[in-house]
């Protein structure tokens, strides 16, 4: 009776409670509100949750495009919806949801640069998803207080928002503001840098609207070419990172291999072979793309398994390398390979120092290690200088019937894009790079190699053979920069192209766009999943299906 009597004064009590002290109650104290947040430290969580959404969508990308290898027999087995649940998640509740809280914030306290940063990376972001997904949740999306279940947004409005969020950065760059600068953690503070990173995005954007809305596309790109205000040469939009090993997080993230002594993903046999046998001499970018852990191929079929077997037969017919590129110790994987790994991590081809931070590959052939080469101080390479030369040669080339022009700025892309990597290589890595080619040598190798290109295009008896020959050098110069080279094979229905296909002569759809994702699907209840991977995004107006394989070239 006692405890009864007790429990009902208890009961009794919580009702006289006033609401005021309930509220104090419910107040939890670890959870940031808008009176709380520093937005400068919101900005800076920001800055490096985009940086990891960029390196996972471009991962996907370098797989798909064949700078790395593809697991998996079937595309349809490689991208099921549960794979893009991060991607998702990082992208609404990490990066956008708190640029929407900056976005109150700096409008609030007048925070301009804040504000640009934050929009440049919203717009970035806004456009990858619809460039991997499509049709995307944007306009009700980040209000619970309007609605849980946010429909989609067309591609193409998305496209258009992303657009003016971008001129809205630009005046929010020149703006007067509060005092306080954000940390900025891409350009140092450098804000005519940002300014002409708009402009590199605007010219992104439209490249891919030119083949749905060609007149429009045409007059912007035209407009950005004449005010000439793009990225140039140390202006590029990267993320850098260190070398603290006590904090592997500060490294890049695929150093991690080395500190595991090896291992991690397999790099593609029809990319190295791209970068060693197809011009029938090396390009001057390989070493410091790729580190060889051995100078030979091993004659043991137990560690690499495919040496022993015979090439499937289309293959055999269409000339595909099979198993490795040459015997000069490049180990990687066909595309669509989906055998077991075997214990190979010390001797199949890692990354070199251009963009990880790795070792430059001056033939020493050991196996990687902890603090070797440039200690994981590499780059996330998201909008380098010469994707605008690349992108203007192809502009040249498709709408504007200008080969000599496409030329010109294709010549200019693959030199910038070598000079850059060279200098990368010395600063992270300048006694393995200088010990084993002079700066001079190396001038001498790019000049062969544009040599070599120059005689190609100018061999190319139309204009479809002038853009395969541009897309193919864009795409050798994107290593690290998957979401150009995705955009790039789709944009140009399959350029370069004959890759390598799957080593099933049957190996699924490739994918136009991504399947909306797991946590997607089971918690947006007007979410509907799409028929298939060759759903096309707005901009792809393309043929329907897999993108032609054919013979080497």
């Amino acid at each position: 009776m006692k405890r009864r009597i007790y429990s009902l004064f208890i009961a009794l009590s919580l009702l006289v409670v006033s609401a005021c002290d309930l509220d104090e109650f419910l107040v939890d104290p670890n959870v940031v509100t808008p009176d709380t947040a520093d937005p400068t430290l919101v900005l800076n969580n920001v800055q490096l949750n985009f940086a990891g959404h960029f390196s996972g969508t471009a991962f996907r990308g370098e797989r798909l495009t064949r700078m790395m290898s593809q697991p998996n027999n079937l595309y349809e087995q490689a991208y099921v919806p549960v794979n893009f649940n991060g991607t998702w998640t990082t992208a609404y509740s990490s990066i956008l949801n708190d640029i929407k809280l900056i976005e109150e914030l700096g409008e609030e306290r007048n925070l301009q640069r804040h504000l640009g940063i934050a929009r440049v990376i919203k717009a970035y972001v806004m456009v990858n998803m619809v460039d991997w997904f499509g049709d995307i949740p944007f306009s009700e999306a980040l209000d619970p207080a309007t609605t849980f279940n946010p429909n989609y947004d067309s591609g193409a409005s998305v496209y258009a928002a992303a657009l003016a969020i971008l001129d809205q950065a630009a005046a929010n760059f020149t703006a007067p503001t509060a005092p306080g600068a954000p940390q900025d953690l891409y350009y140092g503070g450098n804000w005519a840098r940002w300014i002409k990173l708009v402009n590199t995005m605007k010219l992104k954007i439209h490249l891919n609207l030119r083949l749905v809305d060609t007149a429009n596309a045409t007059s912007a790109i035209n407009a950005l070419v004449a005010a000439n205000n793009f990225i140039g040469p140390g202006e590029d939009f990267v993320f850098r990172y260190g070398t603290n090993f006590t904090d592997p997080a500060a490294q890049h993230p695929l150093y991690g291999q080395y500190n595991n002594g090896g291992g991690g993903d397999y790099h593609s046999t029809w990319y190295m072979w791209h970068l060693t046998e197809a011009k029938g001499f090396d390009d001057p970018r390989v070493r410091y793309y790729l580190y060889r852990q051995r100078t030979a191929i091993t004659t043991d079929p137990d560690e690499l398994r495919c040496i022993s077997e015979i090439a499937p037969a289309h293959y055999l017919a269409g000339g595909w390398p099979f198993c490795i590129p040459n015997d000069r110790g490049y180990w990687g994987r066909d595309h669509l390979n989906a055998e077991g790994i075997p214990p190979d991590g010390p001797l199949r081809t890692q990354f070199g120092v251009y963009p990880i931070g790795g070792r430059f590959d001056n033939d020493a052939g050991v196996t990687v290690g902890p603090g070797q080469g440039g200690g994981g101080a590499g780059i996330q390479p998201i909008l380098m200088h010469w994707f605008v030369d690349f992108m203007l040669a192809e502009f040249a080339v498709t709408v504007q019937d200008n080969a000599a022009l496409a030329q010109e700025r294709m010549e200019s892309g693959i030199r910038k894009s070598m000079a850059y990597v060279r200098s990368f290589g010395e600063a992270l890595d300048g006694a393995a790079v200088t010990g084993w080619q002079s700066r001079a040598d190396y001038d001498i190798s790019v000049n062969n190699y544009v040599d070599y290109v120059n005689n190609e295009y100018a061999n190319a008896p139309n204009n479809d053979r002038r853009l395969n020959l541009v897309a193919r050098e864009y795409w050798l110069s994107l290593f690290g920069s998957g979401n150009e080279a995705y955009n790039l094979y789709r944009r140009t229905n399959g350029k370069p192209d004959r890759m390598q296909p799957g080593l099933l002569e049957s190996f699924g759809t490739f994918p136009r766009s991504l399947l909306y994702p797991n946590n997607h699907m089971v918690t947006n209840t007007n979410a509907v999943q799409k028929s298939g991977l060759g759903v096309k995004v707005f901009w792809d107006n393309n043929p329907d299906g897999s993108f032609a394989t054919g013979g080497i070239y």
